[in-house]
């Protein structure tokens, strides 16, 4: 597995901070949900409605772009607070629906954590795995896959087949760098199944899309046929 690089732990931090407290915050307020999506160069809300006019907030790298309708306004991220007043909320990730991984602090300086990089590196992370999941899901169309998010409190991409998790983390307490992974409800045995919540590949083993897809479908395969753990 290569090693993670030296900004990349930040940079997520960054973009998580700014997920949880900026980006689900302006969705919840407007819609009552949570999910973000991948987005060209970075992570980003869906479109929705603010007063009758349609917006989007994105992360783009090392910027902040907010979209009304056809007006776009792109600034360097600084502040917590600055990203808000973009945005045009109060920042705070919706507590009342999870329990936030990252502090709210509006004084933070986002901006000096992000590496270009780094972003442009979680950025294509992100891409892969959109890419890689969309093409299960339009392989399973029949099983109703549940729709691709992002989820803001633990970061990753991620969709549902038959009782199956799918999905890519950046990263986490317990891997240092992005991987994929396969996560069924009902936990089996086997040797594929090599994490406690059921399967995972380093992004060095899986580098492409139709890599990462073909471990998707494996573990898919592997979830209906492999015995349930006793």
């Amino acid at each position: 597995m290569a090693a993670p690089h030296a900004n990349d732990s930040s940079t997520r931090s960054a973009w998580q901070a700014l997920g949880e407290h900026v980006l689900s915050a302006a969705r919840y307020a407007a819609t009552g949900r949570i999910g973000l999506r991948q987005a060209p160069g970075g992570i980003g809300t869906p479109p929705f409605s603010v007063e009758g006019h349609e917006r989007t907030i994105t992360i783009r790298g090392t910027d902040l772009v907010v979209r009304t309708d056809a007006h776009e306004e792109r600034r360097p991220i600084t502040t917590l607070a600055a990203a808000a007043e973009l945005a045009g909320i109060v920042p705070g990730a919706p507590s009342d629906v999870y329990t936030p991984t990252t502090l709210l602090d509006p004084a933070r300086d986002l901006g000096a954590e992000i590496d270009r990089g780094a972003a442009e590196r979680l950025a294509a992370f992100y891409a892969l795995t959109d890419t890689a999941l969309r093409l299960v899901c339009e392989r399973h169309d029949a099983d109703d896959p549940a729709e691709i998010q992002l989820w803001p409190e633990h970061f990753d991409l991620a969709t549902t087949i038959n009782e199956v998790n799918l999905g890519g983390s950046p990263g986490d307490d317990d891997h240092d760098a992005p991987y994929l992974y396969v996560g069924p409800w009902v936990l089996r045995d086997g040797q594929f199944w090599d994490e406690p919540f059921g399967a995972s590949r380093s992004l060095a083993a899986v580098p492409t899309a139709e890599a990462v897809a073909a471990f998707f479908e494996d573990g898919l395969r592997r979830a209906a046929t492999d015995p349930p753990v006793s």
